[in-house]
């Protein structure tokens, strides 16, 4: 037994470090349109979270189906699979101190190798693939590593320019001790020239921060004859945490 790491101590749940809100992009952004009408009228406050908001529920991988991260086959029909480039993606889920964070409800959606979503409200025309239904889950193990199988997502128009596309990209969504701890961004590739025409990535303010987003292809890991990979960790928080869409206030 590793006495080194035995501790009574409980989860940290506060704030950890001073935040560098110049990380985060500006609310008010014009050329991204959404932001005209989503962001804050007025200062905003910094609140810490309530006990109920920060205990439970705790996520077990008993409540994971056996294909739940691996997206080529769990919609698919048997003896089918996805149609597209096929990847993996793997990474860790660290604090800012770059220390593991386990057992961490990882979730994950994108569209199809086309850039179709699979909802009722698409309005891109592309072709839906009818074995892949584009989201998937998984938890960290005990390193903070979590990894699944998917095809490379397409990249597609949106109404909010003339000719504005968005790069291809992967959403993530991550829980912490409770449901109200629920941090989502986006996940890019490297080398996708898109990336810098794009007016969502164009309100961030910083290059690191937009590289923090990028996924670095790793040929170490891929499988040969069969996937590349991409490795893309999440840092939760700090200075330098990973950029949330749902916590542009800094997390």
């Amino acid at each position: 037994m590793n006495h080194a790491n035995m501790t009574n101590k409980g989860p940290e749940t506060g704030a950890f470090f001073q935040r560098d809100r110049e990380w985060h992009p500006q609310a008010f952004t014009p050329w991204y349109k959404t932001s005209v009408t989503r962001s804050p009228q007025r200062a905003l406050l910094s609140m810490d979270n309530t006990l109920s908001e920060i205990t439970g529920p705790t996520f077990g991988h008993n409540i994971l189906g056996e294909h739940d991260n691996d997206l080529l086959i769990n919609f698919a029909k048997p003896g089918e699979t996805a149609i597209g480039p096929r990847i993996i993606v793997y990474g860790r889920v660290l604090d800012e101190r770059g220390m593991p964070v386990p057992n961490v409800l990882v979730e994950f959606w994108q569209a199809n190798a086309g850039g179709r979503y699979r909802h009722k409200k698409e309005g891109y025309v592309a072709a839906l693939d009818p074995n892949f239904g584009g989201c998937g889950r998984t938890i960290t193990d005990e390193n903070g590593f979590y990894n699944f199988r998917t095809i490379q997502p397409g990249p597609y128009p949106w109404p909010n320019g003339v000719n504005d596309w968005r790069p291809a990209h992967i959403h993530f969504s991550v829980f912490g001790h409770g449901f109200a701890q629920r941090l989502i961004t986006q996940m890019y590739f490297e080398g996708d020239p898109m990336i810098d025409l794009c007016p969502i990535v164009k309100t961030i303010n910083d290059p690191e921060a937009i590289r923090g987003l990028t996924a670095a292809l790793d040929m170490q890991a891929t499988i040969p004859m069969d996937s590349r990979a991409y490795k893309f960790d999440i840092v939760l928080r700090g200075r330098r945490s990973t950029l949330f869409e749902n916590r542009l206030e800094g997390n």
